[in-house]
């Protein structure tokens, strides 16, 4: 799998993520998605940031860090989000490959 094959970016201080936001689903789970992102259902509706509060929450417990490590960094009102996590960047691309999942190996 090439970088460019993949929703997520290492970068000296921890990882960059690409995420599809579908607000309003009876569960939130971030999932595999495509190889420009992954895919995050979210139970919160898009009013008032609860949404983004929500997948920020949602992307610091799948990636095992507290919620002041993960932040919006583009596409605020988008569906497709862009997402900073702060920590090793080994780890969380180890994280995000085993989130990703070996449904997208070729």
């Amino acid at each position: 799998m090439t970088a460019e094959a993949r929703p997520w970016r290492a970068v000296e201080d921890g990882l960059r993520i690409a995420v599809r936001a579908t607000p309003r689903a009876s569960k939130s789970a971030l999932l595999p998605g495509t190889a420009e992102y992954f895919a995050a259902r979210i139970a919160a509706p898009p009013v008032e940031g609860a949404a983004n509060a929500a997948l920020i929450e949602l992307v610091a417990k799948a990636f095992g860090v507290p919620r002041r490590d993960v932040s919006l960094i583009a596409g605020d009102t988008a569906r497709v989000k862009r997402i900073a996590i702060a920590g090793d960047p080994k780890t969380l691309a180890g994280i995000a490959a085993s989130l990703y999942g070996a449904g997208h190996e070729r």
